[in-house]
């Protein structure tokens, strides 16, 4: 497969990979995500007092969310392009932001018997994670 080919299927990875998390953070902004986070979060605290772990409030927890998203996208000339860091930087994304976020949510709620913020867009974020993650490489480029 040609050079230009594969970099257009990585730059289309990159691309659906960039607006799961925008369709997921949609989600669990709908059905109030941040009240199960940050019960959780202080949950967590009071037994381990040691993890530094964040609550937010909505404003700035959207805010985040959607500059990193933004960013994603702003990337995706460089991933049409086959940048090589991009392509080695997409593989701890896709698992973190995509696998263990989308595998998170849906654990959770067969854990709680009940469907938590973020599960309905969870199978699209791993799909796009996966996708990510198995799009191919092609060959190393000037691009990056």
């Amino acid at each position: 497969m040609e050079n230009v080919t594969l970099n257009r299927r990585f730059g289309m990875a990159w691309v659906m990979f960039a607006l799961a998390p925008a369709v997921h953070v949609t989600d669990e902004a709908r059905h109030d995500f941040l009240s199960t986070y940050n019960s959780s979060v202080r949950t967590i605290r009071a037994r381990l007092p040691f993890l530094p772990l964040p609550t937010f409030s909505f404003r700035v927890w959207l805010t985040l969310l959607i500059a990193g998203i933004l960013l994603l996208l702003c990337l995706s000339p460089i991933a049409f392009r086959g940048g090589r860091w991009l392509r080695i930087v997409s593989r701890p994304l896709g698992v973190l932001v995509g696998v263990l976020n989308a595998c998170l949510h849906i654990g959770s709620s067969m854990y709680f018997h009940r469907w938590l913020p973020g599960v309905y867009s969870s199978p699209l974020l791993l799909l796009a994670a996966i996708y990510l993650l198995a799009s191919p490489r092609g060959h190393d480029s000037d691009a990056g």
